[in-house]
């Protein structure tokens, strides 16, 4: 299987030499599951597009400092690529940024929150609504978070499948073959901590404080990395078939 992923945003400067890439991550997270996966990166935030969907099996939609609201040019190109994936029936998820501008591509509303940082570990309740590929899912799952962000208006047809006091909206599925999460699956715990330590001077010291120590608690990014490629191979079967 092909996993193709849409990078829409770049690890920062002072920890890349350390942390690479969000794709990076992702490659590590899903291929220590499954070592026949293999992956491409296109680099969408600076204009780097695959010619066709069919270009991989699956997608993958990264995080990102920008927000969905600032309508670049190629925010509003990748948003014609993903409802053509939908259309299409192309599976698709979306991580942090990926599950904001996947809903608004499909016409849901992304705005900056005024519930402010969601930062650290939170823990997240999934829904009865829960889709069948979580298989036997826990009640409430935690993950690592990096946002202000938030999908504050549903798409059509949009599925709420988990959420959070913070995050109502936390995790999303569209018909069969696309999905989103708001917190991030990928951020280990030495680059969540990283990625505090570089933001420091953007945060209120009791934010930065209470994401600091929520650290110490164990997060579900295993689990969820089952997930996410149980719903991509699981679509793309339903595709081929």
């Amino acid at each position: 299987m092909k996993i193709g992923i849409l990078e829409t945003g770049l690890v920062p400067d002072d920890l890349r030499d350390t942390f690479k890439s969000y794709p990076s991550m992702f490659e590590t997270m899903l291929g220590a599951i499954d070592p026949t996966l293999t992956f491409q990166t296109w680099t969408v935030v600076l204009g780097d597009f695959p010619e066709s969907m069919d270009a991989a099996d699956a997608w993958i939609i990264t995080g990102s400092k920008h927000g969905v609201y600032e309508n670049e040019p190629w925010m509003i190109r990748l948003q014609d690529l993903l409802r053509d994936m939908v259309t299409a029936k192309t599976p698709v998820f979306g991580v942090c940024f990926g599950h904001q501008i996947l809903a608004a591509a499909l016409g849901g509303k992304v705005v900056k929150s005024d519930k402010g940082w969601g930062i650290g570990v939170h823990e997240y309740v999934t829904s009865n609504q829960a889709p069948a590929w979580l298989g036997d899912a826990p009640q409430s799952f935690k993950l690592n978070a990096f946002h202000q962000d938030q999908v504050v208006e549903l798409p059509e047809g949009a599925v709420v499948w988990a959420s959070s006091e913070f995050c109502p909206y936390a995790a999303l599925q569209y018909g069969e073959t696309a999905a989103s999460i708001q917190p991030h699956p990928e951020f280990q715990r030495p680059y969540e901590e990283a990625l505090l330590k570089a933001r420091y001077t953007l945060l209120p010291e009791d934010v930065h404080s209470k994401a600091s120590s929520s650290l110490e608690g164990k997060i579900d990014s295993d689990l969820f990395a089952k997930w996410i490629l149980n719903f991509l191979q699981r679509n793309q079967a339903i595709k081929a078939a």
